[in-house]
């Protein structure tokens, strides 16, 4: 492994960081976070269109730019840095390579170019709050978490040769707004038992879209509800839906650590700025020994969290082990470590409305409850790697 970023991948992180901080600044995020959409359409535009970061995934044949998921996941660190609300993880991280890997060659062929340009937004929309379930980071997806024949989840039976859905889901990322539901439904009662995935637009009838109050506004989320809403089988109905999530879900953990990483390192930047200004007894409190030593312990924690984060992307990108789930846990952990930090030494004004840092401790909690927690992550991955067999550690 060649820890070198490119040219090409070092010219990514550049021209983002250059257009995020015009576009991206503290009034603008806070405008976008209350705009209808959760997001700036404007910069969603830039973004898509211009710079092509939703395709930076997708085969050139679909119209994306054939590059790996580390070229994803870079971006997505320096949108991580300045916390830009925008639909790219729904979008490109989540539900373009489900597409991708279950579609057929038609629906790859009508969906697939739209979306790598940004023309059109996807969001995976699973049963209740089971997202870190379904892409099975922190147990296995092969479960009922879809419904599982009883009350509740998603159902989807066919009547008259069509597809219909009904239930409801809590947590849908960029739910509200996006022009495609990708839901996940369980079919075929106790006999035939599996989970499925449906392709619902955002104009189908039945479909009830409520934007929820989060913790983290830069990541809006919204209630679905399928009231026998008309939907698309994605692929056909022998599709290994599980298989399929739990691989994207390996990419997403590592994309979304190295996102955690860009975020950290920012509000580690911002704190060390803040000490060396603020003053205490005639000094600069950056200079008091306690405060470096604080700050020292997070510096090494983003460094260690960017060393895996950064592996994980690559991993994912050449199709090697899965390591996400370490990943994200380790990002999300240091990242929660340098927001808390953050607001105690900018003397509890960090948590105040005024201030940005809040927003970063927000992200690291708020990633936690969709993606985590980090010590179920940390378990599922030692579960898997079969760490502990019957009480002794394998070696």
């Amino acid at each position: 492994m060649d820890a070198r970023l490119t040219a090409e991948q070092e010219e990514i992180r550049r021209t983002l960081r250059e257009v995020l901080a015009k576009r991206c600044g503290p009034r603008e995020l806070r405008a976008a976070e209350q705009a209808p959409s959760g997001h700036d359409p404007a910069l969603w535009e830039t973004l898509a269109g211009e710079l092509g970061l939703p395709g930076l995934a997708l085969p050139e044949a679909y119209g994306g730019a054939g590059c790996s998921a580390t070229e994803l996941a870079l971006a997505c660190e320096e949108s991580g840095r300045a916390l830009a609300p925008s639909p790219l993880l729904a979008t490109a991280v989540l539900c373009a390579p489900l597409i991708l890997a279950l579609g057929t060659g038609a629906q790859r062929a009508a969906l697939l170019p739209p979306l790598a340009s940004g023309a059109l937004t996807a969001a995976l929309a699973v049963p209740g709050t089971g997202l870190a379930t379904a892409l099975a980071l922190t147990g296995d997806n092969h479960g009922d978490w879809a419904g599982g024949g009883r009350a509740g989840g998603v159902q989807a039976r066919r009547a008259d040769g069509a597809w219909r859905l009904y239930g409801q889901a809590a947590q849908v990322l960029d739910g509200h707004s996006a022009g495609l539901l990708l839901v996940a439904a369980h079919t075929g009662g106790f006999a035939r038992s599996r989970t499925l995935l449906f392709l619902v637009s955002d104009d189908a009838e039945g479909l009830v879209r409520t934007r929820q109050t989060s913790l983290d506004a830069t990541r809006p989320q919204a209630r679905i509800e399928l009231r026998d809403v008309q939907a698309e089988l994605l692929g056909d109905d022998h599709a290994d839906v599980p298989g399929a999530l739990a691989a994207v879900g390996d990419t997403a953990a590592a994309v979304l650590a190295v996102e955690a990483v860009g975020a950290a390192d920012r509000v580690l930047e911002r704190t060390v700025e803040h000490v060396g200004r603020r003053e205490q007894f005639g000094r600069a409190i950056g200079s008091f020994q306690a405060v470096k030593h604080r700050l020292a312990d997070v510096y090494v924690g983003v460094q260690s969290a960017r060393s895996a984060a950064y592996y994980a992307a690559w991993s994912a990108g050449t199709g090697g082990e899965r390591v996400g789930g370490l990943a994200l846990a380790q990002a999300l952990e240091a990242l929660r470590t340098a927001a808390s930090e953050a607001v105690q030494l900018h003397g509890g004004i960090g948590f105040t409305w005024e201030h940005d840092v809040h927003l970063y401790f927000k992200r690291a909690s708020g990633d936690e409850l969709l993606f985590g927690p980090v010590h179920r992550l940390r378990a599922h991955a030692a579960d898997a790697a079969r760490l502990f067999d019957g009480g002794e550690v394998t070696v």
